[in-house]
């Protein structure tokens, strides 16, 4: 069971069965859930091994762990990392998010009341304001910061010093970090998606603590819908628990998790509504494209964002859409997917009509 609590920057992903944002319900879900050590965190194996090393090498020196950056898509276990570092470092956490962060102030009021070996989570740390992002540097590298007292010519600065203290930053644009920062991290990992496999031991360990009879062919079910992130899995079986508690005796298998995820309109391969409705509109509307997203967005009666950075991710992920120069294109995939036969003739989305809409 390893997913994130805090919300991230990725429109308007909230409210999604399948997005991978997490909302109150989740985060209330997550802190019965979450994995306390390395040992009991299911995935993410080479994460795993390497962060073992570090804060075991830190231990045994009597030493503060080195400095980690975590990135990867939201849900994967970045926050519950964070808590697992601080927890085999036997210190204690402090939590905060790089959009909070807007001023060096701000940054310079944290860390002066940081404790010694305390960790410091700062969750979506692209997202932190420039001045703080420069204040950062120097705290990582030299425990101190300057303060600057006063404005104009007068202004002094002050330099403070800090207690040595580990810093965790969690990012999902890993690429929007400046190099600076990046290279101030001693270890960096990315979070990789999940294995159905590993889904489905997160399934076990979620619906045991949950109180959930579940057998083999009810969590592959899940797992199987659940777009390769363990906070998808988790939710996906709260609703299935739902629909057995009221349809059924309670228990899970794979007939009652499929019928629960069809009422909940999640198909076999993870797709929402919001997918189906954007391959739909490509398939049948434009003759699997390409046509520009603009177009799209307006055809399936979305916000040109959320089709980009909400549905386009997972689909191009699970090669059901293309994106091209020239627009976004269908594969033969998607159009198997829908059960519809691609027209005859045309460029790459079949007749070429789309062609006309490729801005």
């Amino acid at each position: 069971m390893n997913w994130d609590s805090t919300p991230t920057d990725t429109a308007a992903d909230d409210g999604r069965l399948v997005g991978a944002a997490a909302d109150g319900e989740d985060q209330a879900v997550e802190a019965a859930l979450r994995p306390k050590s390395l040992a009991e965190f299911v995935g993410q194996e080479r994460v795993r091994e390497q962060l073992d090393l570090v804060l075991k090498a830190a231990r045994q020196r009597g030493a503060t762990a080195d400095h980690v950056l975590l990135s990867g898509a939201p849900g994967l276990g970045k926050t519950t990392l964070s808590m697992i570092i601080a927890a085999e470092m036997e210190a204690p956490i402090r939590i905060t998010s790089g959009p909070a962060i807007q001023h060096a102030g701000d940054l310079a009021a944290i860390l002066s009341s940081l404790q010694e070996g305390e960790v410091l989570f700062l969750d979506e740390i692209h997202r932190m304001s420039r001045p703080a992002e420069e204040m950062l540097y120097m705290a990582m590298e030299d425990f101190r910061v300057d303060v600057i007292v006063g404005k104009g010519p007068g202004a002094t600065a002050i330099p403070l010093e800090l207690p040595p203290f580990t810093l965790v930053g969690a990012t999902t644009r890993a690429g929007l970090l400046p190099p600076p920062l990046r290279d101030r991290f001693g270890f960096t990992a990315h979070m990789e998606f999940y294995a159905p496999g590993e889904l489905e031991r997160v399934i076990h360990r979620s619906a045991e603590l949950l109180d959930v009879t579940i057998d083999a062919s009810g969590a592959a079910e899940i797992a199987g819908r659940s777009r390769g992130t363990p906070r998808i899995a988790n939710r996906l079986l709260r609703r299935v628990r739902d629909y057995a508690q009221v349809k059924a005796d309670g228990d899970v298998n794979q007939d009652i998790a499929a019928a629960a995820l069809k009422v909940y309109e999640v198909d076999g391969r993870g797709l929402d509504r919001l997918d189906r409705a954007v391959l739909e509109a490509l398939l049948k509307l434009f003759g699997g494209g390409p046509v520009g997203l603009s177009t799209l967005s307006v055809a399936v009666g979305e916000e040109r964002e959320t089709v980009e950075e909400v549905a386009e991710p997972f689909l191009v992920r699970e090669g059901l859409l293309a994106r091209t120069p020239r627009g976004r294109v269908a594969t033969p995939a998607a159009w198997a997917h829908l059960g519809l036969t691609p027209p005859s003739g045309g460029g790459p989305g079949g007749t070429g009509q789309g062609d006309l809409f490729g801005t």
